[in-house]
């Protein structure tokens, strides 16, 4: 009985001590102050946006807005300065400022020792310029004081053209100042050639390209179209994965890509699987181009000729180059596999005579005056057929540095190689300008001291 009596008598002053407590914070988060000396405060003074294309919304940006005086703070209003003219968009503690009624809030409150949320985008209008133009406006905090606070919003608006599911039926040229971003995908259908000359193709997530006919390009690039940044330090550019990348079906041949450069897609460029001819049908000849950061395959071969020379296939999760069947012949290029998402990443290159159960004659692989290195011991994979003895499997290495175990006693395939092993010197990321695996930025001229002079994509000097 006592027992119950004192859990009686604690209830009722834990319960009379709870009433005063919500009694007393009511009474206080109620009390508002007018004095022109309670301000807010913010954590950031300003919002600065990545560059965006015109009309494309960005993404959201937030910051936080506190209350940090003894008493509640009302706002009169919060606006944008130049109203619905610049294209930001903002809400305030879940109250949209609404661009077609004046882009202003009223009547908010930020309690004593709180804080509100504010997110920000932005859909800029177009600018008719050539280039990216800023665009500010003032997000405007006015107190019942009649104080007024402000945090500057500001963004780059760049114009671009826009294409959705593009098909070139016929003999196209694509030649533009402005950037193109494509949504969708680009086909070239089998009776046609595109030609993309001088011009920056941006691709939306999923979108690629895929050449039934013929695609021929010379100073090109071809990347995602994400401008901003996954982190402050990193932009969605160095990120692998954005885009789908490029396909050459099995009815195209005579692709002829110079001075072109395919990054941060799922697979740099894949010849699929078509009827071997030899050199009277080229599928693709790459000349002063680069693949870099993809997240399968660099380039990926199925029977197909090929031509490569002075290239750079870079970091990629897959293989930077993998041959299976055909002719390929590669010329003073730089294959380095220095992926740095996964270390289940695949060899800088790989070439066997068959995939998947099928046999693929590998008729030749010759590689001459080029680097192939990387992040593992053994970057170099060649692999045969165990059931299949007849296909095909010939490979030729001459004046090449090759991070792989050193093959001996056959001087008719390998030539002049420099064996490239873990305890060089001067060895994998060491004979490059800059590996940055910090901050994710790659230069693959060589360094002054690398032992790879006369090979790869850039003689040193160059």
């Amino acid at each position: 009985m006592m027992k119950r009596t004192f859990l009686y008598l604690a209830y009722l002053c834990v319960a009379a001590f709870m009433q005063v407590t919500l009694f007393t914070a009511c009474s206080d988060n109620d009390s508002f102050t007018t004095s022109s000396t309670a301000l807010l405060s913010f954590s950031a003074d300003s919002v600065k946006m990545d560059t965006i294309f015109s009309t494309v919304g960005s993404r959201t940006y937030d910051f936080w807005v506190y209350n940090h005086s003894r008493d509640g703070i009302r706002l009169q209003s919060v606006r944008l300065r130049n109203g619905n003219q610049t294209g930001f968009r903002v809400n305030v503690d879940g109250s949209y400022l609404d661009n077609a009624l004046g882009s202003i809030v009223t009547d908010l409150e930020v309690r004593k020792n709180d804080s509100i949320r504010v997110f920000v985008e932005l859909t800029a209008p177009t600018n008719q310029q050539l280039t990216p133009q800023m665009i500010e406006d003032d997000l405007i905090f006015r107190l019942e004081s009649g104080v007024e606070q402000k945090v500057c919003l500001q963004g780059w608006s760049w114009d671009a053209v826009l294409l959705h599911d593009v098909v070139v039926s016929a003999d196209s040229v694509i030649q533009s100042q402005k950037p193109i971003v494509i949504y969708g995908g680009l086909r070239v259908d089998s009776a046609a050639t595109l030609t993309i000359q001088g011009t920056t193709l941006y691709f939306h997530d999923q979108a690629g390209i895929d050449v039934y006919g013929t695609l021929n390009t010379d100073g090109v690039l071809l990347r995602g179209d994400r401008l901003d940044r996954m982190f402050d330090y990193l932009p969605y550019d160095r990120v692998s994965g954005q885009w789908r990348g490029v396909t050459i079906h099995s009815s195209s041949f005579g692709n002829r890509l110079v001075d072109t450069e395919i990054r941060n897609a799922e697979q740099g460029l894949v010849c699929d699987s078509a009827a071997f001819y030899g050199p009277e049908m080229q599928r693709l000849y790459m000349e002063r181009s680069v693949i870099h950061n993809c997240k399968g395959p660099g380039l990926l071969a199925f029977n197909s000729y090929i031509g490569l020379q002075r290239c750079q296939f870079t970091n990629v999760l897959g293989d930077c180059i993998a041959v299976y069947g055909g002719a390929v012949f590669i010329d003073h290029c730089t294959l380095a596999q220095f992926y740095p998402f996964s270390a289940d990443r695949g060899a800088a290159l790989r070439f066997a005579n068959y995939y998947g159960g099928y046999s693929y004659p590998l008729d030749t692989l010759a590689v001459t005056s080029t680097i192939v290195t990387g992040y593992a011991d053994d970057v170099v994979m060649g692999e045969t057929n165990p059931d299949d003895s007849l296909a095909a499997f010939r490979y030729y290495f001459e004046n090449c540095l090759l991070r792989t175990p050193a093959v001996e006693n056959d001087s008719l395939r390998f030539v002049n190689i420099h064996w490239e092993t873990p305890d060089d010197s001067v060895q994998g990321k060491q004979h490059f300008v800059l590996i940055d695996e910090d901050n994710l930025r790659y230069d693959f001229h060589l360094d002054s001291l690398s032992t790879a002079k006369g090979k790869g994509c850039y003689d040193y000097g160059e």
